[in-house]
Protein backbone atom coordinates (compact mmCIF):
# COMPACT_ATOMS: atom_id res chain seq x y z
CA UNK A 1 0.00 0.00 0.00
CA UNK A 2 1.59 3.29 -0.96
CA UNK A 3 2.30 5.72 1.90
CA UNK A 4 0.58 8.82 1.43
CA UNK A 5 1.72 12.94 2.57
CA UNK A 6 -0.53 15.04 4.55
CA UNK A 7 -0.41 17.63 1.84
CA UNK A 8 -2.27 15.47 -0.64
CA UNK A 9 -4.50 14.28 1.99
CA UNK A 10 -5.23 17.83 3.10
CA UNK A 11 -5.52 18.48 -0.73
CA UNK A 12 -7.93 15.96 -1.62
CA UNK A 13 -10.12 16.46 1.32
CA UNK A 14 -10.29 20.44 -0.06
CA UNK A 15 -11.43 19.10 -3.18
CA UNK A 16 -14.28 16.74 -1.57
CA UNK A 17 -14.98 17.99 1.83
CA UNK A 18 -14.48 14.06 2.79
CA UNK A 19 -13.16 13.41 6.49
CA UNK A 20 -9.43 12.83 6.56
CA UNK A 21 -9.22 9.44 7.25
CA UNK A 22 -11.70 8.37 4.42
CA UNK A 23 -9.07 11.29 2.21
CA UNK A 24 -6.35 9.10 3.45
CA UNK A 25 -7.31 5.74 2.84
CA UNK A 26 -8.56 6.67 -0.75
CA UNK A 27 -5.10 7.81 -1.86
CA UNK A 28 -3.42 4.65 -0.48
CA UNK A 29 -6.06 2.96 -2.37
CA UNK A 30 -5.23 4.75 -5.43
CA UNK A 31 -1.40 4.67 -4.77
CA UNK A 32 -1.48 8.57 -4.57
CA UNK A 33 -3.43 9.18 -7.91
CA UNK A 34 -5.48 12.40 -7.04
CA UNK A 35 -7.83 11.97 -9.60
CA UNK A 36 -8.58 8.09 -9.06
CA UNK A 37 -9.30 8.76 -5.51
CA UNK A 38 -11.59 11.00 -6.07
CA UNK A 39 -13.38 8.51 -7.78
CA UNK A 40 -13.02 6.43 -4.90
CA UNK A 41 -14.28 8.77 -2.64
CA UNK A 42 -17.34 9.61 -5.17
CA UNK A 43 -18.10 5.93 -5.24
CA UNK A 44 -17.98 5.35 -1.26
CA UNK A 45 -20.45 8.20 -0.89
CA UNK A 46 -23.21 7.28 -3.40
CA UNK A 47 -23.10 3.65 -1.19
CA UNK A 48 -23.32 5.96 2.06
CA UNK A 49 -25.92 8.55 0.73
CA UNK A 50 -28.70 5.70 2.53
CA UNK A 51 -26.87 5.42 5.83
CA UNK A 52 -27.29 8.97 6.08
CA UNK A 53 -30.34 9.17 5.75
CA UNK A 54 -31.13 9.54 9.99
CA UNK A 55 -27.87 11.91 10.43
CA UNK A 56 -29.02 15.37 10.99
CA UNK A 57 -27.88 18.24 8.94
CA UNK A 58 -28.01 21.83 10.80
CA UNK A 59 -26.21 23.57 9.37
CA UNK A 60 -26.00 25.04 5.90
CA UNK A 61 -26.79 28.16 4.09
CA UNK A 62 -29.63 30.62 3.18
CA UNK A 63 -29.59 31.64 -0.73
CA UNK A 64 -31.38 34.35 -2.44
CA UNK A 65 -32.04 34.69 -5.78
CA UNK A 66 -34.11 37.98 -7.17
CA UNK A 67 -35.64 38.23 -10.55
CA UNK A 68 -36.12 42.27 -11.32
CA UNK A 69 -37.62 43.87 -8.51
CA UNK A 70 -40.76 42.04 -7.52
CA UNK A 71 -39.99 38.86 -7.73
CA UNK A 72 -37.48 36.84 -4.69
CA UNK A 73 -36.74 33.20 -3.78
CA UNK A 74 -34.94 32.22 -0.56
CA UNK A 75 -33.66 29.02 0.70
CA UNK A 76 -32.06 27.22 2.77
CA UNK A 77 -30.01 24.57 2.06
CA UNK A 78 -28.40 22.33 5.06
CA UNK A 79 -25.59 19.96 5.30
CA UNK A 80 -24.18 18.43 8.70
CA UNK A 81 -21.29 20.44 9.75
CA UNK A 82 -19.33 24.40 8.64
CA UNK A 83 -16.36 22.69 6.45
CA UNK A 84 -19.30 21.50 3.71
CA UNK A 85 -21.12 24.69 4.29
CA UNK A 86 -18.11 26.78 3.20
CA UNK A 87 -17.54 24.25 -0.09
CA UNK A 88 -17.46 25.61 -3.48
CA UNK A 89 -19.47 22.29 -4.53
CA UNK A 90 -22.07 22.90 -1.53
CA UNK A 91 -22.81 26.92 -2.20
CA UNK A 92 -23.08 26.65 -5.93
CA UNK A 93 -25.61 23.84 -5.87
CA UNK A 94 -27.65 26.08 -3.31
CA UNK A 95 -27.32 28.88 -5.98
CA UNK A 96 -28.30 26.77 -9.06
CA UNK A 97 -31.21 26.01 -6.72
CA UNK A 98 -32.61 29.06 -5.78
CA UNK A 99 -32.33 30.44 -9.01
CA UNK A 100 -34.52 27.53 -10.19
CA UNK A 101 -37.17 28.39 -7.93
CA UNK A 102 -37.58 32.00 -9.29
CA UNK A 103 -37.50 30.13 -12.80
CA UNK A 104 -40.14 27.54 -12.57
CA UNK A 105 -41.87 28.52 -9.36
CA UNK A 106 -42.85 25.28 -7.57
CA UNK A 107 -45.21 24.79 -5.14
CA UNK A 108 -43.55 23.54 -2.36
CA UNK A 109 -40.55 21.38 -1.06
CA UNK A 110 -41.71 18.01 -2.77
CA UNK A 111 -42.61 19.36 -5.99
CA UNK A 112 -39.20 21.31 -6.48
CA UNK A 113 -37.70 18.21 -5.37
CA UNK A 114 -39.50 16.20 -8.31
CA UNK A 115 -38.80 19.12 -10.48
CA UNK A 116 -35.57 19.18 -13.17
CA UNK A 117 -32.63 21.25 -13.68
CA UNK A 118 -29.90 20.95 -15.39
CA UNK A 119 -30.93 17.21 -17.21
CA UNK A 120 -31.61 15.74 -13.39
CA UNK A 121 -34.35 15.78 -10.66
CA UNK A 122 -33.93 18.34 -8.22
CA UNK A 123 -33.60 15.37 -5.69
CA UNK A 124 -30.75 13.41 -7.94
CA UNK A 125 -28.57 16.50 -7.59
CA UNK A 126 -28.85 16.32 -4.02
CA UNK A 127 -28.06 12.69 -3.73
CA UNK A 128 -24.69 13.56 -6.39
CA UNK A 129 -23.19 16.14 -3.50
CA UNK A 130 -24.50 13.88 -1.02
CA UNK A 131 -22.18 11.37 -2.29
CA UNK A 132 -19.59 13.44 -3.55
CA UNK A 133 -19.52 15.90 0.04
CA UNK A 134 -19.96 12.56 2.41
CA UNK A 135 -22.42 14.31 4.37
CA UNK A 136 -26.16 14.85 4.15
CA UNK A 137 -27.73 17.08 2.01
CA UNK A 138 -31.14 18.66 1.86
CA UNK A 139 -33.71 21.57 1.47
CA UNK A 140 -35.49 22.44 4.92
CA UNK A 141 -37.42 25.19 3.02
CA UNK A 142 -37.71 27.98 0.34
CA UNK A 143 -40.11 31.08 0.43
CA UNK A 144 -40.89 32.40 -2.98
CA UNK A 145 -42.44 36.46 -3.08
CA UNK A 146 -43.81 37.88 -5.97
CA UNK A 147 -45.73 41.57 -6.27
CA UNK A 148 -44.79 44.57 -5.41
CA UNK A 149 -41.40 45.71 -4.03
CA UNK A 150 -39.19 42.82 -2.44
CA UNK A 151 -35.32 43.46 -1.17
CA UNK A 152 -33.62 40.95 0.54
CA UNK A 153 -30.63 41.15 3.32
CA UNK A 154 -28.47 38.55 4.02
CA UNK A 155 -26.25 38.11 7.18
CA UNK A 156 -23.00 36.15 7.83
CA UNK A 157 -22.72 35.11 11.84
CA UNK A 158 -19.19 33.78 10.92
CA UNK A 159 -16.88 35.88 8.63
CA UNK A 160 -15.91 32.33 7.12
CA UNK A 161 -19.02 30.78 6.22
CA UNK A 162 -21.84 31.84 3.91
CA UNK A 163 -25.03 33.24 4.87
CA UNK A 164 -26.79 32.01 7.58
CA UNK A 165 -29.54 34.55 7.91
CA UNK A 166 -31.32 35.86 5.31
CA UNK A 167 -34.96 38.14 4.78
CA UNK A 168 -37.01 38.97 2.58
CA UNK A 169 -39.49 41.78 2.56
CA UNK A 170 -42.18 43.07 0.32
CA UNK A 171 -43.58 46.43 0.16
CA UNK A 172 -46.42 47.77 -1.94
CA UNK A 173 -44.54 50.28 -3.32
CA UNK A 174 -40.72 50.66 -4.16
CA UNK A 175 -38.83 52.25 -1.23
CA UNK A 176 -35.26 50.64 -1.14
CA UNK A 177 -34.30 52.61 2.01
CA UNK A 178 -37.55 51.69 4.09
CA UNK A 179 -37.09 47.80 2.92
CA UNK A 180 -33.69 47.46 3.77
CA UNK A 181 -33.95 49.01 7.27
CA UNK A 182 -37.05 46.77 7.93
CA UNK A 183 -35.33 43.68 6.68
CA UNK A 184 -32.33 44.54 9.35
CA UNK A 185 -34.68 44.95 11.53
CA UNK A 186 -36.26 41.42 11.25
CA UNK A 187 -32.93 39.75 10.68
CA UNK A 188 -31.99 40.90 14.31
CA UNK A 189 -35.77 41.16 16.42
CA UNK A 190 -36.79 37.47 14.56
CA UNK A 191 -39.87 38.10 14.32
CA UNK A 192 -42.54 34.88 13.58
CA UNK A 193 -45.53 36.55 12.38
CA UNK A 194 -46.62 39.84 9.91
CA UNK A 195 -48.92 41.17 12.24
CA UNK A 196 -51.31 39.79 14.84
CA UNK A 197 -54.35 39.29 12.37
CA UNK A 198 -51.62 36.62 10.79
CA UNK A 199 -51.22 34.62 13.70
CA UNK A 200 -53.18 31.53 13.55
CA UNK A 201 -55.49 31.00 16.01
CA UNK A 202 -54.12 27.89 17.70
CA UNK A 203 -50.65 29.55 18.59
CA UNK A 204 -53.22 32.98 20.61
CA UNK A 205 -55.11 30.38 21.91
CA UNK A 206 -52.28 28.06 23.64
CA UNK A 207 -50.10 31.56 24.68
CA UNK A 208 -53.85 33.55 26.31
CA UNK A 209 -53.94 29.89 28.54
CA UNK A 210 -50.73 29.78 29.32
CA UNK A 211 -50.71 33.42 30.25
CA UNK A 212 -53.86 32.67 32.35
CA UNK A 213 -52.52 29.83 34.20
CA UNK A 214 -49.51 32.15 34.55
CA UNK A 215 -51.69 34.82 36.04
CA UNK A 216 -53.88 32.55 38.22
CA UNK A 217 -50.72 31.26 39.58
CA UNK A 218 -49.34 34.87 40.14
CA UNK A 219 -52.58 35.19 42.56
CA UNK A 220 -54.34 37.92 40.82
CA UNK A 221 -57.64 38.72 41.65
CA UNK A 222 -60.32 36.75 39.37
CA UNK A 223 -61.94 39.43 37.97
CA UNK A 224 -58.32 41.39 37.02
CA UNK A 225 -57.51 38.27 35.55
CA UNK A 226 -59.27 38.79 31.50
CA UNK A 227 -57.85 42.17 31.62
CA UNK A 228 -53.88 41.53 32.53
CA UNK A 229 -54.11 38.27 30.32
CA UNK A 230 -55.03 40.71 27.15
CA UNK A 231 -52.53 42.95 28.46
CA UNK A 232 -49.68 40.01 28.16
CA UNK A 233 -51.20 38.77 24.93
CA UNK A 234 -50.40 42.30 22.98
CA UNK A 235 -47.28 42.21 24.92
CA UNK A 236 -46.37 38.91 23.12
CA UNK A 237 -47.64 40.55 19.98
CA UNK A 238 -45.69 43.20 20.44
CA UNK A 239 -42.26 40.60 20.99
CA UNK A 240 -43.20 38.11 17.88
CA UNK A 241 -45.18 40.28 15.04
CA UNK A 242 -43.01 42.28 12.62
CA UNK A 243 -45.31 45.48 12.37
CA UNK A 244 -46.11 45.41 16.22
CA UNK A 245 -41.98 45.48 17.31
CA UNK A 246 -40.23 48.55 18.15
CA UNK A 247 -37.85 49.73 15.14
CA UNK A 248 -34.32 48.10 16.20
CA UNK A 249 -33.33 51.88 15.07
CA UNK A 250 -36.19 54.12 16.73
CA UNK A 251 -37.51 52.26 20.00
CA UNK A 252 -40.26 54.96 20.19
CA UNK A 253 -41.62 54.03 17.09
CA UNK A 254 -42.59 50.50 15.65
CA UNK A 255 -42.42 49.10 11.99
CA UNK A 256 -46.10 49.95 11.53
CA UNK A 257 -45.41 53.16 12.14
CA UNK A 258 -42.10 53.59 10.40
CA UNK A 259 -43.80 52.10 6.97
CA UNK A 260 -46.69 54.55 7.65
CA UNK A 261 -44.70 57.31 7.85
CA UNK A 262 -42.70 56.31 4.46
CA UNK A 263 -46.06 55.81 2.45
CA UNK A 264 -45.67 52.21 2.14
CA UNK A 265 -47.30 48.90 2.95
CA UNK A 266 -45.37 45.68 4.03
CA UNK A 267 -47.13 43.08 2.21
CA UNK A 268 -45.23 39.53 3.66
CA UNK A 269 -41.74 39.18 5.16
CA UNK A 270 -39.31 35.72 5.15
CA UNK A 271 -36.80 35.29 7.78
CA UNK A 272 -34.47 32.25 8.00
CA UNK A 273 -32.10 31.11 10.04
CA UNK A 274 -30.13 27.77 9.60
CA UNK A 275 -31.36 25.21 11.59
CA UNK A 276 -34.09 27.26 13.59
CA UNK A 277 -37.42 26.82 12.93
Amino acid sequence: MASVNMADVKRLRELTAAGMMDCKKALEESEGDLDKAVDILRLKGAKDVGKREARTASNGLVAVKHEGDSLAALLELNCETDFVAKNERFQELAADIVGHIVASKPADVPTLLESELNGKSVKELLDMANAALGEKVEIRRFALLEGGFITSYMHKTDPQLPPAVGVLVQLDTPNAEVAKDIAQHAAAMAPKYLSPAEVPAEVIEKERSLFEQMTREEGKPEAAIPKIVDGRVNGWYKDFTLLEQAFVKDNKKTIAKVADEAGVKVLAFTRYKVGQA
